[in-house]
C-alpha cells in the first residue's frame, strides 16, 4: 500500500488532467438507502430441476479496494454533519449499478477500530460505519483478505467481521473461529448458490495470530483449489475467487498473477472448472480483464475508494483513483451437472473524485457533461489490453 498525499483542491477539470498518469491508496466513503434489485435474467428451463422447475440466471457485480485513509475518514465525518461517520454519500454514484445486481461483492481492505481510535496509512483502523454504508449501497458480501487484515491483530479482524455481520454483509477470506474458516460463504443469486472465497499474498510482515493459522487465507494455489472444491461440495453452483495479489502501481498483471490465473482456471473436478470467476485486487490501478481457460479473470479492479495517492517514485499518481466495476451475467447449465456460463461480461469505468469525495460512474458523469473522457479512455485501454474485447467483454453503463 502506498501513502496518501494531501494536495490543494482545484476542481474536477484540473483533476481530470492529472489523472491520466497516476494511482495509489487512499479513500472516502458515504452511505445511502439500498435501492431495488434489478429484475433477474429470464427463467431458463433447468435440466436438473425436473418437470415444472426452473433455474434463473443472475448478475454479479464486483468492485475493488475500499481503503479509508485519514482524508477519507475526515470526509465521512463531514458528511455525517457532526453525528459520527457517513460513508454512504461517497458511494451513491455507483449505487444504481451495485443495488441492481443479484449479488454484489466488494473488497474491504482495512480492519475497523473502535471508540474513535481510527487511523489511515500505514496501519489502518477504519470506522465501522463503513460496513453500514456498504450494505446501504447494495453490497451483499466483501472479501476481507488483504495485506492489512492483521494491522490491528486478531481484535481488529474480529471487530471488522462483527461489524459486517451486524450490517448483514457477508465476508470471505478471514475468520474468527476455525469453524467459520471452514464454512463456505454462500450467496443466493437467481437460481444459483454462489460461493465466495478469498486469499491474500501476504500481511505486511504481521504474523498470523498465535494458534490461529486459519484466521486469514493466504494465497496458495493448492489451498485455493481446496477451498473451491469444499464450496462445491457444500452446494455451490458458482465459485468466485477474490485474490489480493499483483504488484502495486503496475498496469499489467505480473508473472505470478499470470501463472496463478492459468493454474487456477485449469483446475477441474467432475468435468467442470473448480473456479468460475476471478476478481483481483491490490495493485490500486486498473488492470486487464481476460478469459483464461474459458474463465473470466479480472487481474485488478483498481480502487473503489481512495484519496490522493503517492506512488513508489514519490509522485502524485491519479491512477490510484481509477477503477472498474465488473458485471457478469451467468446463465444456468444446459445439461445436468454442467457449468453456469457467463453469457455477458461487462466493465464499467469508475473514478473516485477526491475534490468532492465521491465515487463516480464515469459513463454517467460524462453524460452529465463532466470532463472525464480521457480518464475513461485510459481505463478502457488498460482493461482491453489483453484482448478482452475479442473475447466478448463490453463496456457497460
Amino acid at each position: 500500500m502506498t501513502q496518501r498525499h494531501t494536495r490543494t483542491r482545484q476542481g474536477a477539470a484540473a483533476l481530470a488532467a492529472v489523472l491520466i498518469g497516476a494511482t495509489a491508496c487512499s479513500a472516502q466513503q458515504d452511505g445511502a438507502a439500498p435501492g431495488p434489485r434489478a429484475a433477474t435474467p429470464p427463467p431458463v428451463p433447468s435440466p436438473a430441476g425436473g418437470a415444472g422447475q426452473q433455474a434463473r440466471g443472475f448478475t454479479l457485480a464486483a468492485t475493488g479496494d475500499v481503503l479509508p485513509h485519514a482524508s477519507i475518514i475526515r470526509q465521512a465525518a463531514a458528511d455525517a454533519d457532526g453525528d459520527g461517520y457517513d460513508f454512504s454519500k461517497m458511494l451513491a454514484g455507483v449505487k444504481p449499478v451495485i443495488s441492481k445486481a443479484d449479488v454484489a461483492l466488494c473488497h474491504m481492505e482495512t480492519v475497523y477500530g473502535e471508540n474513535g481510535n481510527y487511523t489511515g496509512y500505514p496501519t489502518f483502523k477504519s470506522p465501522p460505519q463503513v460496513a453500514t454504508a456498504l450494505a446501504a449501497t447494495g453490497y451483499d458480501g466483501c472479501s476481507t483478505a488483504s495485506n492489512h487484515t492483521l494491522d490491528d491483530g486478531p481484535d481488529g479482524l474480529r471487530r471488522t467481521l462483527d461489524a459486517l455481520d451486524k450490517a448483514r454483509v457477508k465476508h470471505a477470506g478471514s475468520a474468527r473461529t476455525q469453524k467459520e474458516a471452514l464454512t463456505p460463504t454462500i450467496h443466493r443469486a437467481g437460481g444459483a448458490k454462489v460461493a465466495h472465497i478469498a486469499a491474500t499474498y501476504g500481511t505486511n510482515g504481521y504474523p498470523l495470530p498465535k494458534g490461529r493459522p486459519w484466521a486469514l487465507d493466504l494465497l496458495d494455489k493448492d489451498k485455493v483449489i481446496e477451498k473451491a472444491r469444499a464450496a462445491r461440495k457444500a452446494g455451490a453452483d458458482v465459485v468466485v475467487f477474490s485474490p489480493h495479489w499483483g504488484t502495486e502501481w503496475q498496469d499489467q498483471p505480473d508473472a505470478r498473477q499470470l501463472r496463478l490465473a492459468k493454474e487456477l482456471t485449469a483446475s477441474q473436478s467432475g468435468g467442470r472448472p473448480d473456479i468460475d470467476l476471478i476478481i483481483g485486487t491490490h495493485a490500486h490501478v486498473p488492470q486487464a480483464y481476460e478469459k483464461v481457460n474459458g474463465t473470466w479473470v479480472v487481474y485488478g479492479m483498481g480502487d473503489q475508494i481512495a484519496g490522493d495517492m503517492i506512488n513508489h517514485a514519490g509522485s502524485h499518481d491519479g491512477r490510484g483513483n481509477q477503477g472498474t466495476i465488473g458485471r457478469f451475467t451467468f446463465v444456468p447449465p444446459k445439461k445436468p451437472g454442467g457449468r453456469w456460463e457467463v453469457a455477458k461480461a461487462e466493465y464499467i469505468p469508475q473514478f473516485f473524485d477526491t475534490d468532492s469525495g465521491r465515487v463516480l460512474n464515469l459513463n454517467a458523469a460524462i453524460k452529465r457533461g463532466a470532463e472525464y473522457t480521457d480518464v475513461r479512455d485510459r481505463i478502457r485501454r488498460i482493461v482491453l489490453g489483453r484482448g478482452a474485447a475479442k473475447q466478448g467483454l463490453i463496456m457497460g453503463q
